[in-house]
């Protein structure tokens, strides 16, 4: 990462949403390293929820969170798997006024082919923009979080980042 120091940090708020059957506010232990994470890079984390695997609900959630002004970026995980239970792509195609990011999953499957392998295959993160928010998914592991994080996330949600950033471009991103 190319920081410049000439440049102030600008905080976004940031939402996080665990999409999973099993998970609870007591074992969401990726939902927890992702929050420790905003919080700790300066970023305000303004809510954080779980949801099932069950596509209409987290398209109807998601909605909601995207035409909250107070929300910048939605960090999703869990649900990017190949069984029938992950629908968080399914979930993300679904929203209306969206464009895919296809550069996030590519790039998070190469650094995570660094840690677990051929095994990253079937992972299939994701990112969109709907509406003039982000909206980050990630694989629901404790390593994938900490690799979407700390390989893409840390730098490209950074407004000091160089040569360019996911922040600066946020006024922008509402333009037709």
């Amino acid at each position: 990462m190319a920081i410049d120091n000439a440049k102030t940090f600008t905080p976004i708020n940031i939402a996080i949403l665990t999409v999973s059957d099993t998970r609870t506010a007591e074992n969401d232990t990726s939902g927890d390293i992702l929050a420790g994470r905003v919080e700790t890079s300066g970023h305000a984390l303004v809510t954080r929820t779980i949801i099932r695997d069950d596509a209409d609900l987290l398209t109807a959630h998601l909605d909601t969170w995207i035409d909250n002004p107070q929300i910048d970026a939605i960090l999703c995980t869990g649900g990017t798997g190949l069984t029938g239970r992950d629908v968080t792509p399914e979930a993300l195609s679904r929203i209306d006024g969206s464009r895919d990011v296809p550069g996030f999953g590519e790039l998070f499957r190469w650094l995570s082919f660094k840690t677990i392998g051929t095994s990253t295959i079937q992972s299939r993160a994701c990112a969109i923009v709907a509406r003039g928010t982000y909206i980050f998914a990630l694989p629901g592991s404790n390593g994938a979080v900490k690799d979407g994080w700390d390989g893409i996330l840390a730098e490209q949600l950074d407004s000091r980042n160089r040569p360019c950033n996911f922040v600066e471009l946020m006024p922008r991103l509402r333009e037709s």
